[in-house]
């Protein structure tokens, strides 16, 4: 019995689809999906626009706040002794203006900076609970810039000084030793050694001094602590009469002979 060996053929003609390159098949693909791509890209430009017109409008707003910003330091600045109606004017307009960066641009970078001013020129007015009251928006919506939050803690207890508070004063004293990186904690000490020394008690400011000179030798105020120190320790002493220091008077030499 013979055997037919069947071999497959397989057809060396190349198909349409192998003739074809990446770039022919992509263009197929595309000219298939017209509708889809055109409307992806209808898409992709609408969203390329809607950013592009978010960042115009936000560097727009940007630039206003600072110029608004920029008026409102000219006028804080531009205030004649000898024109105290002109001054007192040019600080209400900067006030205005501080309140208008808050207010209508309260996510431009010039924002952080308008509120601290604001707070400052509340002060100069003397409108202590409003310089309060702008201070303590910064510490909670600005609390993540160490440097300038010291600061702020700062002119705030200043403040409460000049309102007569002490308590609050010492409290808001004693935060910026709390604020990582705070560069004005040196200060911070000397001042509440002298609201120890203020209130009678030499204890405390004796150790507040100490404090300030040891761990801040290079600090400004470190000297003048220094001279508190010696006086303090001065005023502790017992009296010097009551422990014979004070050199007894010598009487007076018996003088010659009368010849």
């Amino acid at each position: 019995m013979s055997y037919r060996i069947r071999l497959d053929q397989k057809d060396g003609t190349p198909g349409e689809a192998q003739l074809l390159s990446g770039m022919d098949r992509f263009l197929v693909t595309v000219q298939e999906n017209r509708a889809k791509v055109l409307a992806g890209l209808v898409a992709l430009l609408v969203v390329l626009a809607v950013i592009g017109g978010a960042v115009w409008y936000g560097q727009r707003q940007a630039d206003e706040a600072f110029e608004l910003s920029r008026q409102a330091m000219v006028l804080s600045l531009d205030r004649p002794a000898d024109k105290p109606a002109v001054a007192d004017e040019n600080l209400k307009k900067a006030i205005s203006l501080y309140r208008q960066v808050i207010e209508q641009h309260p996510r431009s970078p010039a924002a952080p900076m308008a509120l601290y001013n604001l707070g400052n020129a509340l002060v100069q007015a003397n409108d202590f609970p409003g310089a309060v009251e702008a201070y303590k928006r910064y510490i909670a919506a600005y609390g993540s810039n160490k440097v300038m939050l010291g600061l702020v803690y700062q002119r705030l207890a200043f403040v409460h000084l000049l309102n007569g508070d002490r308590e609050q004063a010492v409290k808001a004293f004693s935060a910026i030793m709390e604020v990582p990186g705070a560069l004005n904690k040196d200060q911070a000490i000397f001042e509440l050694g002298k609201l120890e020394e203020s209130q009678s008690r030499p204890e405390g400011a004796l150790a507040r001094y100490q404090d300030l000179t040891k761990n801040y030798p290079n600090s400004p105020f470190a000297s003048e602590a220094a001279v508190r120190i010696k006086a303090l320790e001065v005023k502790k002493a017992p009296d010097a009469g009551a422990t014979g220091n004070v050199p007894l008077p010598v009487p007076p030499q018996a003088g010659p002979p009368a010849k």
